[in-house]
């Protein structure tokens, strides 16, 4: 189970109900139930507001323990001893590491029984994404694909640049899957840094001869057979190409570039890659991109648990705040769903080297944005967990 609810409907929307239904017709039902259900009710009695139209995901690749985050368990035993805080909503406490994430709560839903059959990463990680566990016939796309795609007529000509996402990507990628490499993420690295390969080498006149040879023998190429790749024929190829050149010189660019901003805005989001990438993801949905996916890494945990938690909330915790401030700031977030999410959590104990290991059998999904109501909590785990 896990939840990335976005759509968009009549032109430039995907109706939360329409995305429910075609997300149970792609088979992910089971991973959205119970959560699907309580979504959908309240897509239903919130037709008149205008829906979500697109989607950021703030993945904590690793597995985050859900006992130093979303769901602590202070003066138990299952806590380890980690500290739990207040939040702005009465009765939700998160982990201590999360003050400025505390105060944004009323924002914000919390899933805490999110259940999983995937221990192992990589198994886990596409399960999250796509709502399936692997299948070795069969690459399932993720919810950012399936968003574009869904929205792909009704962004015609609007969105010069790519409107799958992906920054500073790890080793398990969002995937177009079945539904082909266009809807793959363009994948970039810390937004303080040029995106790479836009700076034309050579003059504008050889470089339209350059590019036209190059066409010729790709065009020649295909046609010959020497080119074979599934899903991709010469026409898609074309098609790509021409996509790559109408971005390389767009103005929507500059939504991926945050060296401009104020140091108040740099120091709101942290000023760390992932904070730079948080904030250029509000630029990015600002321009009409439809999923962003912001990844922070290194939450694998198994020894030293409670100083790599210290460590990743530090990054964490103000870069998710800002995020959702600057969203509303913007008049997005009612149009934005944010998911917060990992693979799967930490055992309720620690073991022998000061960690805590795999553990896909209850842990926590934050949520919010997009017509989803804050200051909620959903489902629970017990505080002494059978083993």
């Amino acid at each position: 189970m896990g939840s990335e609810a976005c759509g968009c409907g009549s032109e430039a929307h995907f109706p939360r109900r329409t995305w429910m239904k075609g997300m149970a017709a792609f088979g992910a039902a089971s991973w959205l139930t119970p959560l699907a259900t309580v979504l959908a009710r309240q897509a239903e009695t919130s037709a008149a507001r205008e829906p979500a139209r697109s989607v950021i995901v703030l993945w904590l690749q690793g597995g985050p323990s859900q006992l130093e985050t979303f769901d602590p368990h202070p003066n138990t035993n299952i806590a380890g001893g980690s500290l739990a805080i207040e939040t702005r909503v009465p009765g939700v406490m998160l982990g201590n590491g999360l003050p400025r994430v505390a105060d944004v709560m009323d924002s914000i839903s919390l899933v805490r029984s999110v259940t999983s059959r995937e221990g192992d990463h990589e198994r886990a990680v596409y399960n999250i994404k796509t709502g399936f566990r692997p299948d070795p016939t069969l690459i399932h796309p993720s919810i950012g694909a399936i968003v574009c795609r869904q929205t792909e007529e009704a962004d015609q000509g609007l969105v010069d640049i790519p409107r799958h996402v992906s920054i500073l990507s790890d080793q398990f990628p969002s995937r177009g899957g079945y539904m082909g490499n266009r809807f793959d993420p363009f994948k970039t690295g810390d937004p303080n840094q040029p995106i790479p390969d836009l700076v034309r080498p050579v003059d504008d006149v050889r470089y339209r001869k350059r590019l036209s040879d190059l066409t010729n023998v790709v065009d020649r190429e295909f046609a010959r057979g020497r080119i074979q790749s599934p899903g991709v024929g010469a026409s898609v190829a074309r098609d790509l190409t021409e996509a790559a050149l109408k971005m390389m010189d767009s103005d929507q660019l500059a939504a991926f570039d945050v060296s401009n901003a104020t140091q108040a805005q740099r120091d709101a989001f942290g000023d760390t890659p992932f904070g730079r990438g948080c904030l250029a993801a509000v630029r990015l949905i600002e321009t009409g991109v439809r999923c962003v996916e912001v990844t922070l890494g290194g939450w694998d945990s198994h020894i030293d648990n409670h100083e790599i938690h210290a460590g990743r909330n530090e990054i964490l915790d103000p870069a998710y705040a800002a995020l959702i401030h600057e969203l509303r700031e913007r008049d997005l977030l009612d149009h934005t769903v944010v998911m917060c999410a990992g693979e799967f959590g930490r055992t309720p104990t620690i073991n022998a080297t000061g960690g805590r290991d795999h553990w896909p059998h209850g842990f926590s999904v934050a949520l919010s944005g997009g017509g989803i109501q804050g200051g909620r909590v959903i489902g629970e785990t017990a505080s002494q967990p059978k083993l």
